[in-house]
């Protein structure tokens, strides 16, 4: 352990990379580099391989963090400074890929009304330097599999694309207070549909109409639930965008997203995937997402294939048995549950019900069509059914749940954190063991440390060997992060 802090440690400083081990695994690279960046049908890649950058790696570091028999920590250097002084460490997975396929990003914002040729001109556009308008924190980890292409161009464009989304709706806002209309204009000003349908009236039918009893409801629809849609439409917005760009680019994989944003005094969680975030308050671990895997999407994914038995390619059935079936089973009943069903009961074994199960194993074994085990996330437009040409996309959503958490209602102390991390922490460890860490650890150091989260995260980082993407809201005023990915964690002080 005292080995793996060191080299944590040395990491934490800019890094110091070991004789004899670059030279190697340059070759190794270069022989897997393809596969991960140009792929195979010799398209270029979206955006060639890389960490995150605010780690600022140099060539040496960049190649030296991909080494699996060493598996260094890479971390933000001590003059690194990232909004709300986050923290950042990771380390690859232990020989699972050649590359490290999850991305991390931490970003400050503007959200501001745009004229109709200023959103032409800034489409997708990162911020010129402007810090006028609204701010908005975004922090991501996008846990990648069977390639970094996805999780890569995720972590660059989601969070402009939200930003985009939002600075359509600027104007409203600026005032939370004030529901939004329900229907805007081309040029995003409220549409007053009675209105206008009054102005065609003389001044007694229209005077007479104002009278009548009104028989048709319309909806309050809050300022929160109008960012949690723009949240969620972004997602598939960019999930079609991986699919259009593929045209022209190699973008390999698929990725799980797990992003907070913070806007306007509120904390908006957003999970497509099996990752995790809770927040560890007084000492209380409150969920603020949900995990999306082939057991709890069960029912989703049965109906689906229950409405459309064509996309099973003759290969599956979308009910669920305790085990396989045998041919010698027919005939004889056997328990099974379908989309309809919480519980079990049983039913006579006919020759569809010997097909392979949609949903099988159960944990973290659970697959969907024997192939994947995360029924959300980004991208993974080209994965099949191993040898065979069954899409397992239409099974597979890019909508996130979105939950808010309000830390204006909550108090808040320095030791308070919010912390998100992809499943290969939730593997290893529990809630509880993860707050008792973090609790322990924080209360040993001084609140206004402006390396006291980075050094648990370094620490957390060496106990789990995963990724962790940590931030802290110590004050809001003065708030400082620390984050990491691959195995991530983001921790906050809320105080």
């Amino acid at each position: 352990m005292i080995s793996k802090v060191k080299n944590a440690m040395s990491s934490l400083v800019g890094g110091i990379i070991p004789h004899g081990h670059h030279q190697h695994h340059h070759h190794q690279q270069q022989q897997h580099g393809s596969a991960q960046n140009g792929g195979t049908d010799g398209q270029p890649p979206r955006f060639p391989y890389s960490r995150p950058e605010f780690l600022d790696l140099t060539p040496e570091l960049l190649q030296y963090s991909t080494e699996h028999a060493s598996r260094p920590v890479i971390a933000l250097k001590r003059d690194s400074r990232l909004p709300w002084r986050t923290g950042y460490a990771e380390v690859i997975n232990a020989g699972k890929s050649m590359l490290n396929e999850d991305q991390a990003s931490c970003e400050l914002l503007y959200i501001r009304k745009m004229s109709s040729k200023q959103q032409r001109c800034s489409m997708l556009q990162e911020d010129s330097g402007d810090t006028t308008g609204i701010p908005m924190h975004f922090w991501g980890v996008f846990d990648g599999h069977a390639g970094s292409g996805a999780a890569l161009m995720a972590s660059k464009l989601l969070q402009l694309i939200i930003r985009d989304r939002l600075c359509d709706v600027a104007h409203l806002l600026e005032n939370q207070n004030n529901p939004p209309p329900i229907c805007l204009t081309k040029n995003g000003s409220p549409f007053q549909a009675e209105a206008k349908k009054g102005a065609c009236l003389d001044g007694e039918e229209q005077d007479g109409l104002l009278d009548e009893p009104r028989f048709h409801m319309e909806k309050d629809i809050s300022v929160e639930s109008l960012v949690m849609g723009i949240i969620e439409t972004a997602f598939r917005q960019m999930d079609d965008l991986i699919e259009k760009e593929k045209e022209s680019y190699s973008i390999s994989g698929g990725c799980c997203a797990l992003i907070v944003i913070h806007l306007l005094g509120k904390l908006y969680v957003a999970n497509a995937g099996d990752s995790r975030a809770i927040i560890v308050r007084n000492n209380e671990v409150i969920p603020v997402s949900n995990e999306f895997t082939p057991e709890s999407e069960r029912q989703r994914l049965q109906y689906l294939g229950f409405l459309k038995p064509e996309l099973l390619g003759n290969e599956f059935t979308h009910i669920e048995f305790p085990r396989r079936i045998q041919h010698s089973e027919l005939g004889k009943k056997m328990l099974f549950r379908d989309h309809t069903m919480t519980g079990w009961a049983y039913k006579t074994i006919v020759e569809d019900d010997l097909k392979f199960p949609l949903i099988y194993g159960e944990g973290k074994k659970a697959r969907v069509m024997a192939t994947i085990g995360v029924t959300r996330g980004l991208g993974d437009h080209d994965l099949k059914v191993y040898n065979s040409n069954i899409h397992i996309k239409p099974f597979l959503s890019c909508c996130p749940e979105v939950k808010v958490y309000k830390i204006s209602e909550h108090k808040h102390g320095s030791d308070d954190v919010l912390i998100m991390g992809s499943d290969g922490l939730w593997d290893v460890t529990t809630d509880r063991d993860v707050a008792d860490a973090v609790s322990t650890f924080l209360s040993s150091r001084e609140p206004n440390d402006p390396l006291r989260v980075n050094l648990h995260l370094i620490q957390l980082v060496c106990c789990f060997m995963q990724i962790f993407f940590m931030y802290s809201f110590t004050k809001l005023k003065s708030n400082h992060s620390v984050f990491a990915s691959n195995f991530e964690i983001i921790q906050c002080n809320l105080d």
